[in-house]
């Protein structure tokens, strides 16, 4: 069985060898670097690992495609998903890839057995009413719509490749696509901590994202209206 654990990384110097070093326990490691403009990539390059670097800061959505289209060309069995900011604990790879035994996506829950410690109440609030918008569209049993850590399967990976989506709004697409084509997404809880991450989610991101929930709630609602 073939993994790889695929970091899309973007400057983030303080974090990215101690995620790599940890990863690479478990897997093989890939490192997105989406455009870092600091010493993300040399420092993950300390641990040995793969680097691909875009040219330019393009967004998650578009670093996750580059992995896993590396991951299908190398292929790999599975594809682990993890961020490369240290909120995710990469000792939590083994338990989701126990996962992928009756799934073909499986998500890394921060809810199912508790609340993370030290997450901002509005991001807990604006995690919940998508998560259920999600639950709604996809019909998926989900707790944590937004978490970026996951497992995808061979056999899933190439409906992900061809999102348009290069920003945030590609992880809840990627629910959307699973549905759409009969996948498996199931979950396993994890554990997150918050710190001082840094966030570039900006305003525009919270537009377009919204624009896309409105466009599923559409789809939904008219899906109802034909049938």
């Amino acid at each position: 069985m073939k993994v790889i654990t695929i970091i899309p990384a973007y400057n983030e110097e303080n974090t990215i060898e101690k995620v790599v070093k940890c990863a690479k326990k478990y897997s093989e490691v890939v490192v997105i670097d989406d455009g870092s403009t600091d010493q993300t990539s040399s420092l993950a390059g300390n641990a040995g690992v793969k680097i691909i670097k875009h040219s330019r800061n393009i967004g998650k959505g578009a670093a996750i495609k580059t992995g896993l289209q590396y991951a299908i060309e190398g292929d790999f069995d599975l594809m682990v998903i993890l961020d490369g900011d240290g909120q995710h604990d990469p000792h939590c790879i083994p338990l989701l890839l126990k996962g992928t035994k009756n799934a073909d996506v499986i998500i890394g829950s921060r809810f199912i057995n508790s609340t993370p410690q030290n997450m901002a109440i509005p991001r807990r609030i604006s995690n919940g009413i998508t998560t259920r918008l999600i639950r709604y569209v996809t019909g998926y049993q989900i707790t944590d719509s937004q978490c970026g850590f996951r497992v995808i399967s061979k056999k899933a990976a190439p409906f992900f490749v061809d999102i348009t989506y290069n920003d945030y709004v590609y992880e809840s697409e990627v629910l959307f696509k699973a549905s759409k084509n009969n996948l498996v997404v199931s979950e396993m809880p994890i554990e997150c901590v918050y710190g001082n991450e840094k966030s570039y989610i900006r305003f525009r991101h919270v537009i377009h994202y919204t624009i896309f929930i409105l466009r599923l709630l559409m789809g939904k609602f008219l899906g109802r209206i034909k049938s």
